[in-house]
């Protein structure tokens, strides 16, 4: 297990971390949250032994391999597999040695090569191949180098060399800022059925919900831990915080009598020794500290002064890029954009959302068509480049000051404060603020001119939990209209109406929620695997083959669902292991509160606990179960895919 014992960190001179415990037991997956700045990098850096910490010990097994993300790629010219596959640096050394040793030395050959077997060399190409395809990669793109994709897919890439590593402990970092739905599904199953104990930094509540056990939370300079999910978190803790305050409440209460009894009797002669035993009693008393919570970021958005209708409309219009050669990536899009629509467009990475977005902003040309816009459209476009305008050298008054040189400095200040820069923050450089700060400013500086069609590409990366909602809580608020591509479920859910999905190179209404988009992802995979599985058969039997390649290609293709069932079936006899314990433990609860004497005086005390127990219990089991049966789907559709 991982133990923390008075651990304390801080970044220059700021204190993170003082005097925290924590215990964290293997194969829990532990979200890790707080706002931004509050250390939850700093204490991943620890984990890596990047850095020492500043008090007490953070203890973890020696014998743990540890795996995470490389925030910088160094080999570009590496194919994308080979690189994910570098990620496993055992299974590489085992090769490099193999092709170093002469075929000579026939006993070392053979303990390298059932080390190789062991390390499940075979099958390495098809599991890299697995990770980018879940990730969203083509196959086309496995042997692609690294540098040949943008700054996102590359990431992706990264993310996928560390799902490759064999490893006990996994740290993951926001893994989800780079990743559309479908991905980000794809990983929320990769990781429920990860063996070993992961951490996972995010602020997308709907993610740390799927893939969560517990929840280890920065609050006043100390770590919380709370069992299961973000929702039971956010009750759990507002638990602790009313208990907490009670506490507090009653111990004043005592405080002020005691206090009081020693005023009123101090200087009698008959009360004296009274009073000294309660000045003593005071003195003992360890006082609680109040509730403090950490303060909430709320902001709002300027009311347009014009609400024409409709604002925009695309007719006939083919979308892409001019230069350096024409590139259609949308055709024929007809759509409208009426006034107070609230619009989340969904789509895979690459299908065109974001171009788009930027057609609809202006910052591209449309190829063919029409785009239809209103005198009195004022757009306001957010996308994670806009972060660029931010002059480290500049304050928050300084850069509106760039923009509006003749409003008074008091009515900038006013306004900025609708945005939570209030105070000294609004007069500091930008150069110490946190990503969702520069991002917060950004938009502040974008509504400046009060648009009345906000176009927002992925607003919430870099933000946090706080953020991220009083966002959602602005926007809900706006009286415009808003089109957003968004990863964060919770901030569609909460802010649009409709929604637009972009596929085949089309733009259409979706006639749907997020649940059927997801049903929809998953409904267009099958029929893809499918199509491969037939356009594959029917190549075959075009072919002439003699009976002897016929049966090397039986063989091949036995070969390959042997390699892809394998990873499948060893999650499935982990699953019927962790099933069976449940099992087990569930009828000795079941028997137990089947019992009378569970209602007495006798379990009064444990009583809690073992309710809580029994219900965490069933929910794991329901939940191995449908993991069980997906598996089980997706042995099946590898032997029909392969059948010989």
């Amino acid at each position: 297990m991982i133990r923390a014992t008075d651990l304390g960190l801080r970044r220059g001179t700021k204190v993170l971390l003082s005097n925290t415990q924590f215990v964290i037991n293997p194969k829990e997956r532990v979200g890790v949250v707080g706002r931004n700045g509050a250390g939850k990098s700093t204490l991943f850096a620890l984990f890596q032994h990047l850095i020492d910490a500043d008090q007490g010990v953070l203890d973890i097994p020696s014998s743990w391999r540890i795996a995470s993300v490389e925030q910088e790629i160094s080999d570009r010219d590496r194919p994308a597999r080979e690189f994910v596959i570098d990620g496993d640096t055992h299974l590489r050394q085992l090769q490099a040695d193999r092709a170093a040793t002469s075929d000579e030395d026939g006993e070392r050959i053979a303990q390298l090569e059932t080390a190789l077997i062991e390390a499940d060399a075979w099958t390495a190409p098809s599991r890299a191949e697995q990770l980018l395809a879940g990730l969203g990669f083509r196959p086309e793109q496995w042997l692609l180098p690294v540098g040949q994709f943008s700054g996102g897919w590359q990431m992706r890439i990264a993310l996928a060399r560390a799902l490759m590593a064999p490893s006990d402990l996994l740290l993951l970092d926001e893994p989800t800022n780079h990743l559309d739905l479908d991905a980000m599904l794809w990983l929320e199953r990769w990781l429920q059925t990860y063996p070993g104990t992961v951490l996972t930094i995010s602020h997308d509540t709907e993610f740390l919900d799927a893939v969560s056990t517990h929840i280890l939370h920065f609050e006043q300079q100390q770590l919380f831990k709370y069992r299961g999910n973000y929702s039971g978190f956010l009750s759990q803790r507002a638990e602790r915080l009313r208990q907490d305050q009670m506490a507090w409440e009653k111990q004043q209460r005592e405080v002020a009598h005691l206090q009081s009894f020693i005023d009123r009797f101090k200087a009698k002669a008959t009360k004296a020794k009274q009073a000294q035993s309660r000045v003593k009693a005071l003195a003992k008393m360890q006082e609680l500290a109040p509730v403090r919570l950490d303060s909430s970021v709320q902001f709002s958005l300027p009311t347009p002064e014009h609400m024409p209708d409709p604002l925009l409309r695309l007719i006939d219009t083919d979308l892409g890029y001019g230069s350096p050669e024409k590139k259609t990536i949308l055709q024929h899009v007809k759509v409208d954009v009426r006034s107070g629509s609230r619009i989340g467009i969904l789509g895979m990475n690459g299908a065109g959302k974001s171009t788009l977005i930027k057609t609809l902003a202006g910052e591209i040309k449309p190829l063919g068509g029409e785009l239809v816009t209103s005198a009195r459209l004022e757009i306001g476009y957010f996308a994670q480049h806009q972060l660029d305008m931010i002059d480290a050298n500049l304050s928050p008054i300084q850069h509106l000051q760039r923009i509006a040189p003749e409003i008074r400095e008091q009515e900038l200040r006013n306004y900025l404060g609708r945005f939570a820069f209030s105070g000294e923050m609004a007069t500091e450089t930008t150069a110490g603020f946190s990503g969702g700060e520069k991002a917060r400013l950004a938009l502040a500086l974008i509504v400046w001119y009060k648009p009345n069609l906000l176009l927002l590409d992925e607003p919430t990366n870099h933000l946090d939990v706080e953020t991220r909602e009083a966002l959602a809580a602005a926007l809900a608020e706006y009286e415009g209209s808003v089109l957003v591509v968004s990863h964060d479920r919770q901030l569609l859910r909460s802010t649009v109406d409709n929604f637009w999905i972009v596929a085949d190179g089309q733009v259409s209404e979706f006639d749907g929620d997020l649940e059927d988009y997801r049903d929809w992802l998953l409904t267009r995979a099958a029929q893809l695997r499918s199509s491969k599985s037939v356009n594959s058969a029917d190549s075959s039997t075009d072919t002439s083959v003699d009976r002897r390649t016929q049966r090397r290609l039986e063989a091949e293709a036995r070969q390959k669902m042997a390699l892809l069932r394998k990873p499948l079936e060893k999650q499935v006899q982990q699953l019927e292991k962790n099933m069976a314990q449940h099992k087990v433990r569930l009828e000795e609860l079941d028997k137990l509160m089947s019992d009378p004497d569970f209602y007495g005086d006798q379990y009064k005390e444990q009583r809690p606990n073992l309710l809580t127990e029994h219900g965490e219990l069933s929910k794991k089991l329901d939940l191995a179960e449908e993991q069980w049966l997906e598996l089980q789907e997706e042995i099946e559709t590898i032997e029909l895919a392969h059948k010989v």
